[in-house]
């Protein structure tokens, strides 16, 4: 059995914004997913990004704007965004308190590699 809680993940700040890395290859070798758990304070974002796995979010506190592809939506408590294989994708806090959204993507890409040198390193967020 694999167990890991956020406290002990590795994790990337990006201005209102903490990623948590749940699971992914390099956490355990042998899954097909990579998931993370994702805190945004209010007005932060999670920039426009996109990557050949496809993903959901499934936003566990808060409200926001999601964006997949052209079309925008609000997203709250209890919703599942699905995010077909190489739509851009992000999402913006609307809200007045944090917004936490868990995502997971298969097949697994490494959260590392897209988060140190792909779009979503620091400098993309400035």
């Amino acid at each position: 059995m694999f167990t890991i809680n956020k406290a002990n993940a590795q994790k990337r700040e990006r201005n209102s914004l903490t990623s948590f890395f749940m699971l992914d290859k390099r956490t355990a070798m042998q899954t097909e997913l990579a998931v993370t758990w994702v805190v945004v304070k209010p007005g932060g974002r999670q920039i426009l990004h996109h990557h050949e796995p496809e993903q959901v979010y499934v936003i566990v506190q808060g409200i926001g704007e999601m964006q997949v592809g052209a079309e925008k939506q609000v997203v709250r408590t209890g919703d599942l965004v699905y995010i077909p294989s190489k739509f851009e994708h992000g999402i913006v806090n609307t809200g007045d308190d944090k917004l936490v959204y868990v995502s997971a993507a298969t097949p697994p890409f490494d959260l590392t590699e897209a988060y140190d040198r792909g779009q979503l390193e620091s400098e993309n967020y400035n």
